[in-house]
């Protein structure tokens, strides 16, 4: 790679040497930065009152951060399949990539009921608080779940004018937009798998297994490995690996988030730990459960686990818990994240990436997983 070497604050153009995900990252947040600045002028034109409550909500979401993963895994596709030069396009997908998500967590808490996110209060709450502040009438949470629909939409539809823009300017730019189509369909359709299973009161392990890979693998790694291989016109051999490799590692991602969400610490997670469990939401991690609670015939654990009603007590969720601890299913569930973790590296390994792009990609995906993973060639 040749030319300068941007700074965060500064566009991105060229680059003498491949950025580390870390620096891609930040150049990725500066670029979303100005796209965001942009956006607010555009919004502050069409309505006052719109930007102030709506665009500068979802500005200041985005802008809170997060782990930036998606921007990653898209930066090491497009380095693992020869990405080199004018990395513009890479981080302006990355960007597209961080307002879909605003997106999808928006949304995510409306339909959850979820008060946190990110270490503050979820945008449909903040918007409850702003019309009781206001005294508008009419209940505020009506308003609220109102608003934040309204809200999470203009992040979808900033992310794909962004995604459009970039794609129009990009050689391999019906590649990108073909990925980023798929992707936007496989994240609507797990997020109503995820509501239909809870409204079914199914437990079966392969569901789980389904929504996993369409919410969240697919979605958190394949595509964004497979968006940044796409910039650089990659052959399907090396796709191939890559996407193999994205949905291991993603599924880890979501196992990790499973355990997170019924044994995670909300001082760190940014986000309540029992909601998953209060909500009886279908997680590999709960069919697990059930499974094993019914292989061994734990009568106590199958009753705590089965599908029903929502929680309403901090005992039964603390049963759902200990129950999750007593079968074994979460030292199944770490196990398990071991294991794809692992394999995910074997794939990438396929793609003929250099070693600077294999152990950053390992690096991600310890990240992503929660777990420390042997390494070819390496000390664990």
């Amino acid at each position: 790679m040749r030319g300068p070497r941007p700074t965060a604050a500064e566009p991105a153009g060229s680059v003498d040497r491949p950025f580390t995900a870390h620096e891609a990252v930040r150049a990725v947040e500066a670029e979303l930065g100005r796209v965001l600045d942009e956006r607010m002028c555009r919004a502050r034109e069409t309505d006052p009152v719109f930007a102030r409550d709506v665009a500068d909500r979802v500005s200041a979401f985005v802008r809170r951060g997060g782990k930036r993963l998606r921007t990653a895994f898209a930066w090491c596709g497009w380095l693992a399949t020869g990405g080199s030069g004018d990395v513009t396009a890479v981080l302006r997908t990355g960007a597209a990539l961080e307002l879909l998500q605003a997106c999808a967590l928006i949304h995510d808490d409306v339909m959850d009921g979820s008060p946190l996110r990110r270490g503050a209060p979820a945008v449909h709450v903040d918007l409850a608080r702003m019309h009781r502040s206001a005294r508008m009438t009419g209940p505020p949470e009506a308003f609220a779940t109102s608003a934040a629909v309204l809200a999470g939409d203009l992040a979808l539809a900033w992310a794909d004018d962004l995604l459009t823009e970039t794609a129009l300017g990009s050689p391999h730019g019906p590649a990108l937009h073909r990925e980023w189509q798929a992707m936007r369909g496989e994240m609507v359709a797990g997020q109503y798998r995820d509501i239909h299973a809870q409204a079914t009161g199914t437990s079966g392990l392969d569901e789980a297994v389904s929504i996993a890979t369409l919410k969240s693998a697919l979605y958190t790694v394949e595509r964004p490995l497979a968006l940044g291989a796409a910039l650089t016109g990659a052959d399907a051999s090396a796709l191939d690996a890559l996407r193999s490799a994205g949905r291991c590692a993603g599924l880890a991602f979501q196992l990790r988030d499973d355990l997170l969400g019924a044994f995670g610490d909300p001082a760190v997670t940014g986000k309540p730990a029992d909601d998953d469990l209060r909500t009886r939401k279908l997680t590999y991690l709960l069919a697990v459960g059930v499974r094993l609670a019914g292989a061994s015939g734990d009568e106590e654990s199958a009753d705590a686990l089965a599908p029903g009603t929502p929680l309403p007590s901090d005992e039964a969720v603390a049963r759902m818990r200990a129950a999750l601890e007593r079968t074994g299913a979460r030292a199944v569930v770490e196990s398990k994240i071991t294991q794809l973790g692992a394999t995910s590296l074997r794939h990438f390994d396929r793609t003929g990436a250099e070693p600077f792009v294999r152990r950053e990609f390992a690096t991600l995906v310890e990240r992503a997983a929660g777990v420390a993973l042997e390494r070819a060639g390496e000390a664990a």
